[in-house]
């Protein structure tokens, strides 16, 4: 199970709906925000903008580990050192 907080009025089946691309846009966003949100002294405002980065990052993570699973990443990934001079 995962640790991180994530926000509870965030629809996570929402998220699964927009693409990577959304997600990490939207994070980058976020992560502005956030910036802003701990410049101007807003603690409690930063802290709910990065349970919904962890919302979104949780996603991402997600759909990236299906996407290695698929491709079997793990066994097209030669680290032997069986090269011929």
């Amino acid at each position: 199970m995962n640790n991180h907080i994530t926000h509870p009025f965030l629809d996570l089946n929402d998220l699964s709906k927009k693409s990577s691309e959304d997600l990490q846009t939207a994070i980058s966003g976020l992560y502005q925000k956030m910036t802003f949100a701990s410049r101007m002294n807003n603690q409690h405002m930063a802290n709910q903008i990065q349970m919904v980065i962890n919302s979104y990052n949780i996603e991402l993570k997600k759909r990236m580990d299906e996407m290695y699973k698929k491709q079997n990443i793990d066994q097209q990934i030669n680290i032997s050192n069986d090269s011929k001079n």
